[in-house]
């Protein structure tokens, strides 16, 4: 398995309201017009899956396969060559001080590694990023 990481990124809202609506990805439709992206489009969520588009990969589905909560919401691919598995990873800090990290595992083999790593690390931050500009305590 090849492991990708985010950078670790702070979000100034509490573990528990973060956790609240990544581990039911549906709410994320109440602010889906406030998801900017130049790489990640068409995205549609329900309680236990979301799906995008990420250029140059194309549509990527997760399924929600384990949740801990206020600390780990984990999901396995679908619709990609190969098996991915995602992280969200919380940390409390303080009352509105989370630290939050992405981690991917994906099976790559060594003739898709070279094509797939660059894009797959692009798009590993560009998640992080937008997942930190959401308004937790309101949705």
């Amino acid at each position: 398995m090849t492991e990708f990481v985010s950078e670790v990124k702070t979000i100034l809202h509490s573990n528990a309201d973060i956790y609240r609506v990544l581990s039911d990805m549906g709410k994320l439709n109440l602010v889906k017009d406030q998801i900017q992206s130049d790489k990640i489009e068409e995205f549609t969520f329900n309680r236990d899956s979301c799906s995008f588009r990420v250029n140059p990969i194309g549509e990527v589905k997760f399924d929600v396969v384990e949740r801990q909560p206020n600390k780990l919401v984990k999901f396995k691919s679908e619709n990609l060559p190969f098996d991915v598995f995602l992280w969200i990873q919380l940390v409390s800090k303080g009352e509105k001080d989370t630290k939050m990290r992405l981690i991917v595992r994906a099976d790559l083999n060594s003739f898709l590694k070279p094509m797939i790593s660059r894009p797959m690390k692009e798009a590993l931050d560009k998640i992080a990023d937008v997942l930190t500009q959401l308004p937790y305590d309101s949705i």
